[in-house]
């Protein structure tokens, strides 16, 4: 039975959180949708498999009957795990809910299929869920580069770009979060089927780098809970591979408009207020750091410190473009004057409208000077190492 807003599980006041047995039972959730991730998929099963979390491992493939033939004639998956289909919509939206209705645990934690959990990874997320006000949890997500190392022009800020943590997260134990990074996250089953599940139309299809599902979904289910707590787990902790394809500019460049465009529908839903907040500080804060130290570092003879701080202002004036323009497309798509659809209110302001407008005509040129100044500093490493050869 689904609780009413507000309302935990009663037990949970009291558990012993050095029990194990005593602790949320944990539904793992494995979605996968292509034959070229196999290998990985299966670890991914297998250090899933591993965890104690007296549930499931719940494999749902996304309309792919070749991959779900491979699994079901290959190697035993092992105990305890469920192969299904994806029974909604293509894509990791409806993947996902299908995995939540089939789990029967009162947690359920998500795995992607090419990141691997570390020893103790669900005992931590189980922990976590044994305090009533935990309505979800992000664990921290490591890159694990399959060219050994990130590439010398890439931000560690936009490690978000390619589904890991990034600096300008919490660091106290435990801190709250608005929402997690989909690779490692868990929510509790009851609020999830209150929410209706991911939204359909957020979330990857295949290979298009769209997200932002899970951030309306934590969104609504802290906003279901008086005083429910979305909390970073540091000591949960998965690798994610990274393919050479991802650690590219053009990548790059594409992830950073497609999140830009899935804030904006993010933001239609729930408002700016909650959708943009994290971004608020990220943008003030952090970014400019990093600006700054990759200019330092390019002083202290490091000129990938100058590609580094481009990069940084190319992924911000591209995502800002994707967001504006995902903002007009929305505002196009609704119905006209004097009718509302939901969430549509904030841009139906006209204050916000022209200045949505002035920025959307400037975010092009924005982000044609800032992949300029890419191209520039390219230019320059190729001169300096150039330079320094003939010495």
């Amino acid at each position: 039975m689904t609780p009413k807003s507000g309302e935990r599980s009663p037990h949970r006041d009291q558990i012993d959180v050095e029990r194990p047995d005593a602790l949320p039972r944990a539904d793992v959730v494995i979605c996968a949708y292509t034959l070229d991730r196999e290998s990985l998929l299966r670890r991914a099963i297998a250090s899933a498999s591993s965890e104690p979390g007296d549930g499931q491992v719940i494999v749902v493939v996304d309309h792919n009957p070749e991959l779900l033939a491979a699994l079901a004639a290959g190697p035993d998956l092992g105990p305890g795990v469920v192969l299904c289909e994806n029974r909604f919509a293509r894509g990791l939206s409806g993947a996902r809910n299908t995995g939540v209705e089939r789990a029967d645990a009162e947690i359920v934690a998500f795995l992607d299929d090419d990141a691997q959990a570390a020893p103790g990874w669900l005992a931590a997320i189980r922990r976590a869920h044994a305090d009533p006000r935990v309505v979800g949890t992000g664990g921290w997500v490591d890159a694990e580069w399959e060219a050994g190392e990130a590439p010398e022009w890439f931000p560690e800020e936009f490690l978000w770009t390619v589904g890991c943590s990034y600096p300008g997260l919490p660091e106290s134990p435990g801190a709250e979060i608005r929402n997690p990074i989909g690779a490692n996250m868990s929510f509790s089953r009851d609020d999830l089927s209150a929410i209706g599940g991911f939204r359909s139309g957020l979330g990857r299809v295949g290979t298009a780098p769209f997200g932002c599902e899970e951030t309306e979904a934590a969104i609504k289910i802290r906003g279901r809970t008086p005083g429910g707590r979305i909390v970073l787990l540091r000591d949960a902790r998965v690798r994610h591979f990274v393919p050479k394809s991802r650690a590219t500019w053009s990548y790059f460049a594409r992830r950073c408009v497609a999140e830009g465009r899935s804030k904006a529908l993010v933001t239609e839903a729930v408002g700016s207020a909650d959708g943009l907040v994290s971004e608020r500080r990220y943008v003030r804060v952090t970014l400019p750091a990093a600006v700054a130290r990759g200019a330092g570092d390019a002083l202290r003879g490091d000129v990938h410190g100058l590609q580094r701080s481009g990069a940084v202002v190319a992924g911000l004036s591209l995502t800002v473009y994707g967001y504006l323009a995902g903002r007009h497309e929305r505002s196009a798509a609704a119905p006209g004057r004097g009718e509302s659809s939901v969430g549509s209110d904030e841009s139906q302001d006209p204050d916000d409208a022209t200045a949505i407008g002035t920025a959307r005509r400037a975010a092009p040129r924005i982000a044609a000077l800032a992949a300029g100044l890419i191209a520039v500093l390219g230019a320059a490493h190729v001169w300096w190492h150039s330079i320094r050869g003939r010495r």
